[in-house]
């Protein structure tokens, strides 16, 4: 699969990515701003969205039944060279699933996940995957 995006400048304080329709604002100005993402919440929310649409495709797979996810995620950075040298991050599941299956669920999360995969060669990265009763609770 080939996957494609473009990104232009719009100022000194932002740019824009499109893929396929969607446009997103990025936060490229050196001094940050607080309505985008940086590109390192980029990288953490594309993660999250790579575990999260794991689970979408294990589940059906595993017939792992729930009724929602939360992903919560970290990076810890370094200034020189600047690089991320942690991610940490908690998959909180609603599901009256056992331990033993959520464990499984969250091997294949990471199994199967093309972003956690390249990131796992790059970064050293650990988590948690918990079942709560609200999604809400991380």
């Amino acid at each position: 699969m080939d996957y494609r995006i473009s990104a232009h400048r719009q100022d000194g304080h932002g740019s824009i990515a499109m893929a396929k329709t969607a446009e997103l604002t990025m936060d490229t100005d050196p001094a940050g701003r607080p309505d985008a993402f940086n590109p390192v919440e980029l990288l953490l929310a594309a993660l999250a969205a790579c575990m999260i649409k794991g689970v979408e495709r294990i589940a059906p797979r595993l017939t792992f039944a729930f009724d929602g996810i939360d992903v919560a995620l970290q990076a810890l950075r370094q200034d020189s060279p600047p690089k991320l040298v942690k991610i940490t991050y908690q998959i909180a599941v609603t599901t009256t699933e056992t331990d033993a299956r959520l464990d499984l669920l969250h091997r294949n999360i990471l199994k199967y996940g093309t972003i956690s995969n390249t990131l796992l060669a790059a970064v050293p990265m650990e988590g948690t995957i918990t079942r709560v009763q609200d999604c809400a609770a991380i």
